[in-house]
């Protein structure tokens, strides 16, 4: 009988194989990423030790860290902030002696940087309070021409000058707005990265309005009219249907505080400068607010395409009324449907599931307003 080294099948070759792996491209991937920062040179970990302003979450970690090393009778393991200095240019950091040199980049050339020094490709988080720069050259002339509060405009050194940035240069003069020309890599910090095409347009932070406030400006008219927005995270939605709001009569627009787009610089351009005409509110709990408007006089009916009613039928579109708008993917949240009065529907003949969430509230504002003009 043959062995096993004989047998018709047998294995010519051997049985390890080699390991599989990436094969350099994860390493691949990270060049001219530049380096990793170290734990003290990052603002979101609790080592970090860097002169820039310490954030509210890191600051929240290292007091945390030092209560749980007091309990268990351990030192902190936390970083010193202040004592590692973290800025690019002349303040410090490469730039000064004692540093890791001064600022270059390849081939000995100064790269022009100044500020804090951020990891590569990670964009920082303004706070809701700081102005926001609006960048690229259609979205800054179109928010010029739609009168969009700026307070100052960005224009990168050598820019080609196009039409478009000849009329941007010439109406942000018009209108007194301060034109700042500075280097592209500077215009490339200020924009974390993104796409800029050598312009910015810088807007202050909007002012909403409280809601008791609107809601009470709102009682005083002939004909109350609101519009809510549950969760509708599109900014360009949101300002299309402020515009809408504002062509319909609407007296005002509220908004929840979280997990929803706010009036940032893109909703100010959708809205052709509505923004400024009708008050905008944010609301903690949109729930809660809209059963004060219940309790105000308030018909809250909300948007739904399976809803009870058909829009041609709604015979209180007459009376004070708010307009309930849902979110562009989920529609009308459960607790806030449970909260309508009634929910309505828009006829449509074709196959067509729904409408975007700012034609919806078009059509909406449109037919109440056509019906208010009959009965009133």
């Amino acid at each position: 009988m043959p062995g096993n080294s004989q047998r018709r099948g047998r294995r010519l070759t051997s049985k390890a194989t080699a390991p599989k792996g990436s094969g350099g491209k994860n390493k691949d991937s990270l060049a001219g990423r530049g380096r990793t920062l170290p734990a003290d040179e990052r603002p979101w970990h609790k080592g970090y030790s860097g002169t820039e302003k310490l954030p509210q979450r890191t600051a929240w970690k290292q007091d945390k860290e030092r209560r749980a090393a007091a309990e268990e009778g351990r030192a902190p393991k936390i970083g010193q902030p202040g004592t590692k200095d973290t800025t690019w240019g002349k303040g410090g950091g490469r730039g000064v002696p004692g540093g890791r040199g001064p600022t270059t980049g390849r081939g000995g050339k100064p790269t022009g940087r100044s500020g804090p020094r951020v990891a590569p490709g990670r964009k920082s988080n303004p706070s809701k309070e700081s102005p926001e720069l609006l960048v690229g050259r259609n979205p800054v002339l179109e928010a010029l021409r739609a009168q969009v509060p700026a307070t100052a405009l960005y224009t990168a050194q050598g820019i080609d000058m196009d039409e478009r940035i000849k009329e941007i240069i010439r109406t942000a003069a018009d209108r007194g707005i301060a034109n700042l020309e500075i280097s592209r890599a500077e215009l490339d910090r200020m924009t974390g990265g993104v796409l800029h095409q050598g312009v910015g347009l810088q807007v202050p932070p909007f002012a909403y309005q409280p809601f008791e406030d609107m809601v009470a400006a709102s009682l005083e008219q002939q004909a109350p009219l609101l519009v809510a927005l549950d969760g509708v995270t599109d900014p360009r939605n949101l300002g299309a249907v402020i515009r809408s709001a504002a062509a319909f009569g609407a007296q005002g627009v509220f908004v929840p505080e979280r997990r929803a787009a706010g009036i940032t610089a893109t909703a100010w351009r959708t809205s052709a400068g509505a923004a400024a005409r009708v008050p905008v509110a944010q609301v903690t709990n949109l729930t809660r607010s809209l059963k004060a408007c219940r309790d105000a006089g308030f018909m809250v009916v909300g948007l739904d395409a399976d809803g009870d009613t058909d829009l041609y039928d709604l015979e209180a579109a007459v009376g004070p009324l708010v307009v309930v708008v849902g979110s562009e993917g989920r529609g009308l949240s459960r607790l806030v449907g449970e909260t309508c009065d009634l929910t309505v529907s828009i006829p449509m003949i074709s196959e067509v599931e729904s409408l975007n969430a700012s034609v919806a509230a078009a059509v909406t504002l449109a037919e109440v307003a056509r019906r208010r003009s009959v009965e009133l």
